[in-house]
């Protein structure tokens, strides 16, 4: 896919470039805990590197760091310079409890820093004690950029607001079928905060969701979309893996998987340019803006 970019100073403000797309570690940590489980989750990560992918994430609480364990295991076998790698950590942490958490998430994951670490969700909390501890850590290159993470849009918007961050993850809540968090994208692109994505390739945009009679709003426009995809070539996942990155501030798309087929099927997705006419579509327009 991409080479890592680094970091990038912008005014007072660190701005992160990953890229394009990046694995999600989730589903590492929910594999089976046997040899079995570990074969399988070492061989998806190789492949997602083999593809090109240069961006892993990953968080303590993917199968109480079992989710870390196993991605390290795989980077370790790569260099150091040639991937950017971020965990999380709960925001709601006292001061002492953030620094054993990095500490844990560094061991796991058998790096000696990591290039982004999100506070994950804030929900209405005081988060400035983890804030500062994390602010510490990126003073001494522990901790490459501080983000927040979380689901919702309005709670991670409010910390863009008010704290001096480099990245966003925004979980599930922009994408084809949901463009609910677009004003917290559009207030990073105003504060130069790089924004990342997760959550785009969701049931109903695999179409899993089969029965005709169903009245799921969402299931109903996955369909009405994969329609209009189907007059210009294009697989409904195709385009909502593009679809993010149509936003300035968008810099990077997470992908979760749970297999090397799975990782690959995707990859393939992403090689496959989506013609800028589909995006022009009338109808698709009036489907997004609905």
């Amino acid at each position: 896919m991409t080479a890592p970019s680094r970091v990038l100073a912008s005014r007072a403000v660190t701005r992160f470039r990953p890229p394009r797309f990046g694995l999600g570690g989730a589903s590492l940590g929910e594999l089976p805990a046997n040899a079995a489980g570990e074969a399988l989750a070492t061989a998806t990560v190789e492949a997602a590197y083999t593809a090109g992918i240069r961006f892993f994430d990953s968080s303590p609480a993917y199968g109480d760091g079992l989710g870390e364990r196993r991605m390290g295991v795989v980077l370790a076998g790569h260099p150091r310079a040639g991937f950017m790698v971020s965990s999380k950590v709960d925001a709601g942490l006292a001061a002492d409890r953030v620094r054993e958490s990095v500490e844990g998430s560094l061991e796991r994951l058998g790096v000696a820093s990591v290039d982004l670490m999100f506070l994950q969700d804030p929900g209405g909390r005081a988060i400035g004690d983890a804030y500062g501890v994390l602010d510490e850590l990126r003073g001494r290159g522990v901790v490459g950029g501080i983000g927040v993470a979380g689901q919702d849009w309005e709670e991670l918007d409010r910390v863009v607001r008010d704290f001096q961050v480099d990245a966003v993850l925004l979980a599930g809540r922009y994408s084809l079928l949901d463009r609910a968090g677009t004003p917290l994208l559009d207030r990073c692109q105003a504060r130069g905060v790089a924004a990342i994505v997760s959550g785009v390739l969701t049931p109903e945009v695999l179409l899993m969701d089969q029965s005709k009679q169903t009245t799921e709003p969402k299931t109903i426009m996955a369909r009405r979309i994969s329609a209009v995809c189907e007059r210009y070539g294009v697989s409904l996942p195709q385009a909502a893996l593009a679809f993010p990155g149509r936003h300035p501030a968008v810099a990077s798309v997470l992908i979760g998987a749970a297999s090397p087929a799975e990782i690959r099927a995707d990859a393939a997705l992403v090689r496959q340019p989506v013609p800028e006419r589909f995006w022009r579509d009338p109808e698709l327009a009036r489907l997004l803006d609905g």
